[in-house]
């Protein structure tokens, strides 16, 4: 029995099948009782194996707190790897839970080219799929069932752009890894910070598959720009660039360096270490974030993982995704039917870890504080310290369309 259909529906055709009035009913509570199966897509092995440990981390944490329900039904989570970027992959294992698991919401999606992959499956079978972190901008106009929790580059970037220029920066070099989201932060960091009187002397998009940053960064260091702003995504390659940066003694020749928070991912910042320190990022989630509902969630996720796994903003995004599940749910009183389910979570918002947070009602996108922070050593760590904020931060990729 689908727990897609609505409640009318579902009596209705119970009633025609002979079930009787309280065959009906008891059939209908069974479904709206039965677990709530969600599929989760993410990364499970290779380099960014982590993105999925953090994701099961975050649920499992929501899950714990509220008795292993969500909506007042038990929670069966359904964990399939892409090993990465594989929009193929993503696609094939999304049309998989529907069909053969029969899941009712669709998550993870941890690369922007997986979840335009599985936005065809979404919208063909009407099923509500929330984004815990890919961030290219148009991911949620790919199906009007896709919501998302996490955040977009554009988003991100653009604070940084209006940040360095409040700094008296003026020229500056952009350096990004060449696919979707690399190209949105490309595009916002060089609209903002042209639109404010700054100027972009260079752009260098690099592979994502083992660069050699030296021949880039010696390119950088002869055009000798006031700073560089560069984009990764989280993992490997921000460690490697801050490696050869270093080397290559680029603070000594006077060109600061900024970035969004992919490069000192809590995640990974113990890894990255000392080549870390000093640098400026912009993000919507840091380890130090300063609030009563953050210092309880780092608290009892290390209460259930240690303190060698650090939550990050893929914790806290996987964490709020199954509050936002929970919220809509009490909306729709247990329905997960795709048109009500996605009306529901329009102009959802509620406090998350890492701030307030709100769905947008007309894009279906997240809405929150980006942060201004400085990597420094506190208690002998490593983390991201805040110390400049903008508050109800919309997608500017989005702003800009509505404003035509």
């Amino acid at each position: 029995m689908t727990t897609t259909m609505t409640k009318r529906t579902l009596l209705s055709t119970l009633l025609l099948a002979g079930f009787g009035i309280a065959g009906a009913g008891q059939a209908l509570a069974q479904a709206f009782t039965e677990p709530l199966r969600i599929g989760l897509i993410a990364t499970y092995s290779g380099p960014y194996a982590d993105y999925g440990r953090q994701f099961d981390a975050g649920i499992a944490l929501y899950l714990k707190e509220h008795g292993g329900k969500v909506g007042g039904r038990t929670v069966e989570i359904i964990k399939k790897d892409t090993a990465g970027p594989a929009p193929d992959a993503a696609k094939r294992i999304a049309q998989e839970l529907v069909v053969r698991d029969k899941v009712s919401i669709l998550t993870g999606l941890d690369f922007s080219p997986n979840a335009y992959a599985v936005g065809a499956i979404a919208t063909q079978a009407k099923i509500p799929t929330l984004v815990m972190n890919a961030a290219s901008s148009a991911i949620t106009t790919s199906s009007p069932y896709v919501a998302r929790l996490s955040f977009t580059v554009q988003q991100v970037t653009d604070p940084m752009a209006r940040y360095m220029l409040k700094q008296g920066v003026k020229d500056a070099y952009t350096v990004v890894a060449d696919y979707a989201s690399g190209v949105d932060a490309e595009t916002a960091f060089k609209k903002a910070f042209t639109a404010g009187g700054g100027k972009v002397s260079g752009e260098v998009r690099t592979p994502m598959s083992n660069p050699d940053f030296s021949a880039y960064v010696q390119r950088i260091k002869d055009a000798k720009p006031q700073a560089v702003f560069f984009f990764f995504p989280s993992g490997v390659m921000p460690p490697a660039f801050l490696k050869v940066w270093k080397e290559r003694g680029m603070e000594q020749a006077g060109i600061k360096l900024f970035a969004t928070g992919e490069a000192t991912d809590d995640s990974y910042l113990d890894a990255t270490g000392d080549v870390a320190l000093g640098l400026v990022t912009s993000h919507h989630y840091s380890f130090a974030h300063n609030s009563p509902k953050n210092q309880k969630f780092v608290k009892d996720f290390a209460a259930d993982n240690g303190t060698k796994l650090r939550p990050s903003y893929f914790a806290v995004t996987a964490y709020d995704t199954m509050a936002a599940i929970d919220l809509a749910l009490a909306k729709t009183k247990g329905d997960t039917a795709g048109d009500k389910f996605m009306d529901a979570l329009k102009g959802l918002s509620f406090e998350s870890p890492r701030g307030p947070i709100e769905i947008d009602a007309a894009t279906r996108d997240i809405v929150q504080t980006v942060y201004i922070r400085k990597t420094e050593r506190a208690n002998g760590q490593l983390v991201n310290v805040e110390f400049d904020k903008f508050e109800r931060v919309k997608d500017p990729a989005k702003e800009a369309a509505a404003a035509k």
